[in-house]
């Protein structure tokens, strides 16, 4: 047993809930921009780039979304090939750093700019019931294309994780964990009390120099969960 933990089984929790991320967070997969690279180059190319820029905050959330959605117009069975990548680049050590934060009754949410019929599944080999998973709805017409997602979703905009967050009125103290501007927004917007830059995929310092910790591995949640008393 590691000493993180021992740590969870003799300290109290230091947070009342954990949200987390899904992409680049709780798997390696950028859901975006997977689904974009099975599309032309220069459509894969013109996605990736918008990501960058939307997670970095160059460029808001609500200016890339729509755009990136109607590049690539994926399929209801892309989303099905698309779960299964999420799964197969889960982060090391996910499965075993959310049961010890259960059993302490840490409340432990998922808030994500992914796609709901993507992330629901994904989640569910995580222990996450669907209530408990935050992401955009779809929409796709009866041949299973893509129709379009729910313009009216939070999380589709500037500000929407904290506003969503605000909503839930969940257990404080609250940590945040996510490699993105959306997840920072959640502590600059006064949500959370501490966030904890994710960039154990991918490292973006504009978001990593305003993070309270910045953390490369699952396994470093714990310590901050349940810190050891000295």
């Amino acid at each position: 047993m590691s000493i993180a933990h021992d740590a969870s089984l003799i300290s109290p929790p230091a947070f009342g809930t954990v949200v987390f991320d899904i992409d680049s967070t709780l798997t390696g997969i950028e859901g975006i921009d997977w689904l974009a690279a099975r599309r032309s180059p220069d459509v894969a190319l013109a996605v990736l780039e918008l990501t960058a820029r939307a997670m970095s905050g160059s460029l808001a959330v609500e200016e890339v979304y729509a755009r990136r959605l109607e590049l690539v117009r994926p399929s209801r069975e892309e989303i099905k090939a698309l779960i299964r990548a999420y799964i197969a680049n889960t982060a090391p050590g996910a499965r075993g750093l959310l049961d010890p934060l259960r059993r302490a009754g840490v409340r432990v949410i998922v808030v994500s700019g992914g796609l709901r019929e993507s992330c629901v599944p994904f989640c569910a080999t995580l222990g996450f019931a669907a209530a408990d998973v935050h992401a955009v709805p779809m929409c796709f017409s009866a041949d299973g294309s893509y129709e379009g997602f729910d313009t009216a979703s939070l999380l589709t905009r500037k500000n929407g994780k904290p506003a969503l967050v605000r909503a839930m009125a969940l257990p404080r103290p609250l940590l945040a964990i996510g490699d993105g501007i959306t997840d920072l927004e959640i502590k600059t917007a006064g949500e959370a009390d501490v966030f904890a830059a994710f960039a154990g995929f991918i490292r973006r310092p504009a978001i990593c120099v305003q993070a309270d910790h910045i953390i490369t591995s699952m396994t470093d949640v714990l310590p901050l969960v349940f810190p050891l008393t000295q």
